[in-house]
């Protein structure tokens, strides 16, 4: 990645350079016996990233001797995802040396940017829910709170994403193989974790009541890894704690030796199957069984070590929500409720009201979203089998909470419908989250209002003080000054002040720039610099040439139907067939880029992969239309190329059947690097309008209360839109007739019914051809405005200068203050 070295951090005290530059060198010659003038690439990048973990280090213990002096409550951050994004630029930043060691690095005859680029990306996340996790701890250390982050450490992350003729292909994304320099492996902590068995129940004489006794179970070792979080000047150096799994015994001599080589080793594959890959596909039983083994798994190990590091230094567990809050991150670490009960009731002795009443006051939880797949659901039969000692305390949570409903709301059987956690077959992961949770908040203020008066209507009728809004942020650290110095430069020239690194609050002082012509000029200048960044790996990648002076209209997120990337690009061929149509219609040359990865096993999004690189294909060829039009798909999208793309795109695509996303914050980095929305009222895009004014946005569509009327109603006709609408059944039509697809009529047929055919559930549930034409005039205000240049510059200042609201830094202060009541702690070295 081409970045441009950036004076603005303020210098880091104490650094010394010639004992920097002599630590990589000692390190390249124990490591790998080599030179400097012999060493590999990734050799090197290895050498200088264990210099900058001495850096850490020295920082990391500080640190813990500062919890251990203060004795802090800790937010311990449970979530299946953590998408780090390259980890050696972002330390060197906020360690505040990166120029420093950018010229000690120049000094030896490398360049930072080479180095960098030999990182891969963390494969633990995959999407927003992950960046988000990632956002809130660096936030949280930035702010001088402890916290933390417990996840997976997956060997293989989701997938590394390659495009083989324009099919997404998932190979495995080895990001381990030449280890991870910044992590540090903590077996002292190892927890041991049980699945299966049977639980028998013996009378206990001293207490005088039953106790529940797990056996027969299969076990697995949890090893936790520490990578650190770095704070931005603080000093201050967090863990996200990752887990790894490694069996029992791993090697059953005596299985062997009788033949039985399969048992000889079945441990060893349970262990290392948890930990194998993100979200294994969950279209059937044994990859369902897989999915809520990961979840228990270092849910368990979490809540485990939690309650033993508490232990170290406090004797009374009823004071425990004094020091300790898990917070759940979606409904993936709900499990930590009845394990906490099982440790309290199994391991402590605790009666079960005061084991309710401790882990209702530590447990919060955060709804991502009001997608069904998302609130999950666990078959009895398989829930009981892996963890049947947790099941029988979700048993008895259920048992009790359906006494309050009946108590409550007499009679009515709908309440005991939608709210009881054991229901029809299943576990309701989402409501026993709410049941527990003394905090349940939505991302968005419209998510939260949503959730609050129709998905979750009965609970917050029933317990409404558990309710609260918290609208994501972004950490500006990452998604401006590391991937955007030149911006980041620009904007503490023109404000006087750094500032804004840590007070996002700051950028405001912008907005007196956004009708000066020096200042516009200056600020289009850099985004057609960025723009050339990117064109350049476009080129390298896509081979594809693209006009960094046409427009950059990019749509770069997870692949989900709701998202409606199948919107953009039937746009796309629309515009197509009105160049062709007309080529000397006024249009303003624009290319469309997508980046998404498709879950595994999701069919129609990996159709719509191959319609949007089939129409590529078609359009970046047909020399007709004289390049007006450019379609790029970048392939496997993760955060090192995101960098690039926010800090290079002119328009931002969010068009989200509206009530459909719960925020977003893709939205909030196109903005902070002066890309404008184009978008529907959904999630945070109402507040991003709110803060920018509508006058420098572009929404288009149907509100949030049109499509729940109309879903209400059991959605509507697209049939009656496809025969009155010439131009919209010319493109419908062409998915079949093999104008995308080299003559054949059968490739999108799927993607057509899905508009037409009753038989493929309800058509057009996400309200595609009912809000075609808006957005089709919505894009045709973009096209006009972006060819009044000043007025296009002063809508991209203005919404880089609004963007300070949507820091993570102000979302973890609301969490703080709301929710999770810690105190800040200074560290010094």
């Amino acid at each position: 990645m081409n970045h441009e070295t950036f004076a603005i951090n303020p210098t880091s005290e104490g650094f010394d350079r010639e004992a920097f530059k002599k630590e990589i060198l000692s390190n390249l010659k124990v490591l790998y016996r080599k030179t400097l003038d012999t060493a590999a690439k990734q050799e090197v990048f290895q050498a200088v990233s264990l210099a900058v973990k001495d850096l850490i280090v020295d920082r990391w213990i500080a640190t813990q001797k500062a919890y251990q002096k203060k004795d802090p409550k800790f937010v311990y951050y449970l979530s299946m995802e953590f998408l780090m994004g390259r980890a050696l630029g972002n330390n060197l930043i906020n360690l505040c040396c990166y120029k420093e060691v950018a010229e000690v690095l120049n000094e030896m005859g490398l360049d930072i940017n080479v180095i960098e680029d030999q990182e891969p990306d963390a494969a633990l996340g995959n999407g927003g829910l992950g960046r988000l996790a990632a956002c809130f701890i660096e936030s949280l250390s930035t702010l001088n709170y402890p916290v933390y982050g417990c996840g997976i450490r997956y060997k293989y992350g989701m997938f590394k994403q390659e495009i083989r003729d324009g099919y997404q292909v998932e190979v495995p994304d080895n990001w381990l193989e030449n280890g991870n320099p910044f992590e540090m492996k903590r077996p002292e902590y190892v927890q041991t974790v049980k699945f299966g068995g049977y639980v028998r129940i013996e009378w206990d004489n001293e207490r005088q009541r039953n106790r529940f006794i797990h056996d027969g179970y299969d076990a697995v070792h949890a090893i936790p890894y520490d990578i650190p979080v770095v704070g931005y000047g603080n000093n201050m150096v967090n863990a996200l704690r990752i887990w790894d799994a490694q069996p029992v015994q791993e090697f059953n001599l005596a299985s062997f030796d009788k033949g039985d080589y399969l048992q000889a080793v079945e441990q060893e594959n349970l262990a290392k199957n948890i930990v194998e890959v993100l979200y294994p596909n969950d279209n059937h039983y044994s990859g369902k069984e897989l999915r809520l083994k990961q979840q228990y798994f270092f849910v368990s190990a979490s809540v485990q070590l939690a309650i033993q590091k508490y232990k170290e230094t406090h004797s009374d567990l009823h004071k425990l929500p004094e020091k300790v809050c898990f917070q759940l991150n979606d409904t993936h670490p709900t499990v930590t409720v009845p394990e906490l009960m099982r440790i309290l009731l199994d391991e402590e002795g605790m009666e079960w009201d005061e084991a309710w009443e401790i882990t209702t006051k530590c447990c919060a939880y955060t709804n991502h979203t009001i997608m069904a797949e998302a609130l999950e659901k666990w078959p009895v039969d398989l829930f009981m089998r892996l963890l049947p000692r947790i099941y029988q305390i979700v048993q008895e949570i259920n048992r009790r909470f359906l006494i309050q409903v009946e108590e409550k709301y007499p009679n009515q059987y709908n309440k005991i419908r939608s709210m009881a956690i054991l229901y029809e077959g299943q576990v309701r992961m989402a409501n026993m989250a709410i049941v527990a949770g003394f905090s349940v908040n939505g991302v968005a203020r419209l998510h939260t209002e949503i959730l609050k008066k129709r998905e979750l209507r009965d609970f917050y009728e029933m317990m409404p003080e558990k309710f609260n809004n918290k609208t994501n942020g972004i950490t500006q650290r990452r998604f401006l000054l590391h991937g955007n110095p030149l911006l980041a430069q620009w904007v503490s020239e023109k404000i006087g002040t750094d500032a804004w690194i840590t007070d996002l609050s700051f950028i405001k002082n912008l907005e007196k720039y956004a009708d000066d012509p020096k200042a516009q000029k200056e600020f289009m200048d850099i985004k057609y610099r960025n723009k050339l960044r990117l064109a350049e790996y476009v080129k390298a990648h896509n081979h594809i040439d693209i006009d960094p002076n046409s427009i950059f209209d990019v749509q770069v997120k997870r692949l989900h139907e709701y998202k409606r990337q199948l919107l953009n690009i039937l746009h796309v061929m629309y515009l197509y067939n009105q160049l062709k149509a007309n080529p000397n219609m006024d249009f303003y040359p624009t290319t469309f880029i997508f980046g998404a990865k498709a879950a595994a096993g999701y069919k129609r999004a990996k159709e719509t992969i191959k319609l949007i690189n089939s129409v590529a294909d078609t359009i970046n060829n047909d020399p007709s239309i004289n390049s007006k039009i450019k379609v790029v798909f970048i392939e496997n999208y993760r955060v090192s190329n995101a960098e690039i793309i926010f800090a290079a795109s002119d328009v931002s695509e969010q068009i989200s059947t509206a009530s459909k996303e719960a925020s977003g914050t893709g939205n909030m980095k196109f903005m902070l690097n002066g890309a404008v929305t184009l978008g529907t009222m959904d999630g945070a895009n109402v507040e991003i309008v709110e803060e920018v004014g509508s006058e420098n946005a572009f929404i288009f569509g149907m509100s949030s209360e049109e499509v729940m009327a109309y879903e209400a109603n059991g959605g509507y006709h697209p049939s009656e839109i496809y025969h009155n609408d010439m131009d919209i059944k010319k493109i419908l039509d062409q998915l079949v007739d093999g104008t995308f697809s080299h003559g054949d009529r059968e490739m999108f047929r799927e993607i057509y019914s899905s508009f037409l055919s009753p038989s493929y559930g309800r058509a057009d549930q996400y309200f595609i051809l009912k809000d075609f034409q808006s957005y089709a005039e919505a894009q045709a205000r973009v096209n006009k405005a972006y060819q009044d240049k000043s007025r296009w510059a002063k809508m991209a200042i203005l919404n880089t200068a609004k963007s300070g609201k949507f820091t993570s830094d102000r979302t973890i202060e609301e969490y703080v203050r709301d929710i999770w009541h810690l105190e800040k702690v200074q560290v010094e070295l």
